[in-house]
């Protein structure tokens, strides 16, 4: 069970004590010796005014330090004998908010004049002793307060603290597991990949100086070791700099198109409903989804056309891929690596894909990616 969901928001928190502070103040003044007439409305107001005040305390903690200050020597004033259970509360935010020292310059203050208001509105020999008793209990609560407060501060702090720390773990060992994938990358794929770069060249080259044709073949396999190089070093160089900007996107579709087209396929791209940004995961497999589609007709399907269809709709990105090439009999064919990544690639997003032969030849694949209203 999610506990985060069923959370009671701190502003309802707030209010809730704010309440129940003013109607404890309210119950222990009025059940004790208290004036009447109209000193009795003032204190009462100036009681439930200070307790209410203290919804404020997490926004303004210094105004609602000040205002239930203002309201502990008005009631004491007025008559009501009663502890400033809100003036504590607000000390208690104060130092939580970490205003330490004007906390403590503010409760110094309140206990003298609180003092001198005690020895003013008595009457006779005890309203010293009175008086000392007020400030003995009072400085007893206000320094339990201040304590309390400073306690919550430095766990808040140090759970901050300790938050820090472990997202930079974290961010320090996806750096290290990052640069070793770039590792494992280039030390086995990079040698590789040269070599199949480099070899079409020099075939197509020494085909050249023959005076041969460069079968079709041949150039797509020289294109496409280009390409695979051009990617793994992007690829390489965002896992070592932190990029996460996808290398290639929906706005590269037309020049992948292009470049099959130079292969000897006749390749065309059409585009459906009016364009908008995708999310740059929906644009990375868009992409990938096309090159992995050309790429199998290209080497399997002896196909001779192809056609590449980009719809956008208001809530997901269609494509199509066809080819006139020859189709497997079998109603749902065999996925292959590139089958499968595609697969995986759109189950990710949530999207679907669907791949299956033409009735009369060919073969075609249709996704659907979730664009989560990116319009």
């Amino acid at each position: 069970m999610d506990k985060g969901r069923f959370a009671v928001p701190a502003g309802v928190t707030d209010w809730a004590i704010a309440v129940g502070v003013a109607a404890l103040l309210l119950g222990t003044g009025l059940s004790g010796p208290h004036p009447a007439g109209d000193r009795e409305l003032l204190g009462s107001a100036l009681l439930a005014a200070g307790g209410l005040a203290l919804a404020a305390r997490r926004r303004a903690p210094l105004a609602v330090l000040s205002v239930t200050g203002l309201f502990a020597v008005g009631h004491q004033a007025a008559g009501f004998e009663v502890l400033a259970v809100s003036y504590l509360v607000a000390v208690y935010g104060a130092v939580r908010a970490g205003h330490r020292a004007v906390a403590l310059a503010a409760s110094l203050g309140l206990l003298a004049v609180l003092h001198l208001t005690a020895l003013v509105s008595r009457d006779g020999a005890v309203r010293e002793v009175v008086a000392q008793a007020r400030n003995t209990l009072e400085l007893a609560w206000l320094i339990a307060a201040f304590a309390a407060g400073e306690a919550v501060r430095q766990a808040e702090r140090r759970a901050d603290e300790a938050e820090r720390t472990r997202e930079e773990t974290a961010r320090r060992r996806a750096d290290e597991e990052r640069l070793r994938i770039a590792r494992e990358l280039h030390d086995s794929l990079t040698h590789q990949i040269s070599v199949i770069k480099v070899q079409s060249e020099v075939a197509v080259h020494v085909a050249r100086r023959r005076g041969e044709q460069v079968p079709e073949a041949l150039l797509a396999i020289q294109e496409a070791g280009r390409e695979a190089s051009r990617e793994l070093r992007a690829t390489l160089e965002a896992l070592r700099d932190d990029d996460t900007t996808p290398p290639h996107g929906l706005d590269h579709i037309p020049d992948l198109v292009k470049r099959f087209q130079a292969t000897g396929l006749e390749t065309t791209l059409a585009v459906e409903g009016h364009p908008y940004a995708v999310p740059a995961a929906v644009g990375r497999t868009a992409y990938r989804i096309v090159q992995e589609s050309l790429t199998n007709v290209a080497r399997h399907a002896a196909a001779t056309t192809a056609s590449v269809l980009i719809d956008y709709r208001p809530d997901a990105l269609a494509l199509r891929v066809d080819d006139n090439g020859k189709a497997t009999p079998r109603p749902v064919p065999t996925p292959g690596l590139g089958l499968l990544g595609m697969r995986e690639r759109v189950t990710a997003l949530g999207g679907r894909l669907r791949t299956e032969p033409h009735h009369a030849g060919g073969f075609t694949v249709q996704a659907e990616l979730p664009t989560n209203g990116a319009p």
